[in-house]
């Protein structure tokens, strides 16, 4: 089955934050069958792997044997994705119920739109709102959609960096393609002690 958006959601260790990163998905205003998340667990070892089961029927888990890191586990969902467009979400992070029906309204509609990224409230560990961030003066790795084939044209994440992934892919990326702003509030990142990248 064909799906317009695939979501992928790489996972490590995050038992407190993906159910309500997950809810917020299964949520979307967008009819359900307009989409997929796929979950990618890169060798948890904590309860992450007992969350996402009780999703089991909403969601596909694909599970590392062993962490194989951030972006060889993003391109082993991309992969296995069967959407036109992908859009990465954070484990951690969660989105607006509105997030996938105006990301796909912005780049379906509008011609010279490769990407589309939205704005995001920067969140504490108890959803509280920092402030707003302008996703083209502080981008992040996520609340973009992407045409599929473009991320297979540049040829996915480099699977080398560990840290920055995000940074290099964009960098590929904007060289051939346009990332456009939608300069709404869509999505929720969350600040919190672990987090791998800090925004300030």
């Amino acid at each position: 089955m064909r799906f317009d958006i695939s979501i992928i959601v790489p996972v490590f260790n995050r038992e407190k934050y993906v159910g309500r990163c997950l809810r917020s998905l299964i949520s979307q205003s967008i009819g359900r069958e307009n989409f997929e998340i796929i979950v990618v667990d890169d060798g948890s070892t904590d309860d992450t792997n007992k969350i996402l089961n009780a999703f089991k029927d909403e969601i596909k888990i694909l599970k590392n044997d062993q962490n194989i890191g951030l972006p060889a586990s993003l391109n082993k969902g991309i992969k296995f994705s069967k959407g036109k467009y992908i859009v990465r979400v954070d484990s951690d992070d969660y989105v607006n119920v509105e997030f996938l029906k105006i990301l796909h309204l912005f780049i379906s509609q509008n011609q010279d739109f490769d990407a589309a990224a939205c704005d995001y409230y920067l969140v504490d560990d108890n959803e509280n709102v920092i402030k707003r961030i302008d996703c083209e003066k502080e981008p992040i790795g996520c609340g973009i959609i992407f045409e599929t084939k473009h991320l297979i044209e540049i040829g996915l994440y480099n699977e080398k960096f560990f840290l920055n992934e995000e940074k290099e892919l964009r960098e590929r990326f904007i060289k051939k393609f346009k990332i456009k702003r939608v300069a709404l509030p869509l999505y929720r990142y969350r600040q919190h002690n672990n987090n791998m990248t800090k925004v300030s």
